[in-house]
């Protein structure tokens, strides 16, 4: 989403002026995942048949949905088993999915692997060339096809059909610590705008408000869909846009956008199409926790067809998880679903 800048409109106006889709723009147009393809193309070429090997899986193959964003033995090929040029071909295959502020937190989040490290964790572990690059199916033409990139507290998964319509998530982004506070990175915060901009809109709601939207003073221990394959929508939905002033609308737009630009542009452009078509005033805040900075704290944005979930609670408030989710999207399901029912029958 374009943030807004001097738009002397009313908050609800506001958020369908920011989710519209430009006149002559209702497709979303296939940059991304042509990108994608050529890179992921170049990535396979590269590789020695026994890398290929380990990289490269059938797009049926179940691995495909084999997901999860805590350190733990994984399937692909990591970044420590790359040479130069491959892992610049990896690098080129990240940035066909993701914005450039997208990338950037990616990498910062791989960074803080060294951060652990130098705050006593086990290097066997705390390892950034730990994050592993799979591909699914043949990358290019009409088939599905798809890639991951995952590793410690980043899970980006990638799914393209028929060509043209991608889909993204799960998206996982994730920061340990969330605020680094000693050694050579110190103040660093990957997640900054994530909670700094929920706290406001939370702490800008009247007490009426917030009856609505603070549905509990504890938090849960984590995000509440974990690594689940499936999610279904979560209950309370919280405070919806309708019961928003105009600025709570303006706040509650900019927290989204932190979540959409971190993809490629075309791929937030379809995002904010599905959400504007599945009704804007459907859209929920929920908070759970302290309102002070540096207490446990947890919040969630639901709409018809979406889910977006955020905890910082463990090691004492100062480790984020965050999490885009897909009701019927997911590893790209509502667009393969299309995909089959119109592919023409064997006769």
């Amino acid at each position: 989403m374009d943030r807004p800048q001097g738009i002397a409109v009313t908050g609800f106006a506001t958020l369908l002026l920011l989710l519209a889709i430009p006149e002559g723009q209702g497709a979303p147009p296939t940059g991304s995942a042509e990108e994608m393809a050529h890179a992921a193309s170049g990535f396979l070429e590269v590789l020695t048949p026994d890398q290929r090997a380990a990289a490269h899986f059938s797009f049926q193959d179940q691995e495909r949905f084999n997901w999860h964003f805590i350190p733990r033995e994984r399937r692909g090929l990591s970044l420590g088993e790359l040479t130069d040029e491959q892992r610049e071909r990896t690098s080129t295959l990240l940035e066909s999915g993701l914005s450039q502020e997208g990338y950037l937190k990616a990498s910062t989040i791989m960074e803080l692997e060294l951060v652990l490290r130098e705050l006593g964790g086990n290097p066997d572990v705390r390892d950034p060339d730990l994050y592993y690059v799979s591909i699914f199916g043949e990358p290019g033409g009409s088939a599905p096809w798809g890639w991951r990139f995952e590793g410690h507290h980043l899970s980006l998964n990638f799914t393209v059909v028929d060509g043209a319509p991608v889909a993204w998530a799960p998206a996982f982004f994730g920061a340990n610590p969330a605020q680094v506070r000693e050694g050579s990175r110190e103040g660093l915060r990957p997640l900054a705008a994530e909670e700094d901009l929920a706290r406001s809109l939370v702490r800008s709601l009247s007490p009426e408000q917030q009856d609505v939207a603070v549905v509990d003073t504890e938090t849960p221990r984590d995000i509440i869909t974990g690594n689940a394959l499936q999610v279904d929508p979560l209950s309370p939905a919280g405070i919806s846009v309708a019961e928003l002033s105009s600025q709570q609308v303006d706040q509650l737009v900019l927290l989204l956008d932190e979540y959409l630009s971190r993809m490629a542009d075309d791929l937030a452009r379809e995002r904010r199409e599905r959400i504007q078509a599945s009704g804007l005033s459907e859209v929920g805040f929920v908070w759970a926790g302290s309102l002070q900075p540096g207490e446990p704290h947890y919040y969630r944005i639901q709409g018809p067809t979406f889910l977006v979930e955020y905890d910082n609670t463990q090691n004492e408030a100062n480790h984020i998880h965050s999490v885009w989710r897909d009701f019927d999207g997911d590893f790209g399901r509502d667009l393969l679903r299309e995909h089959y029912e119109e592919a023409p029958h064997p006769h």
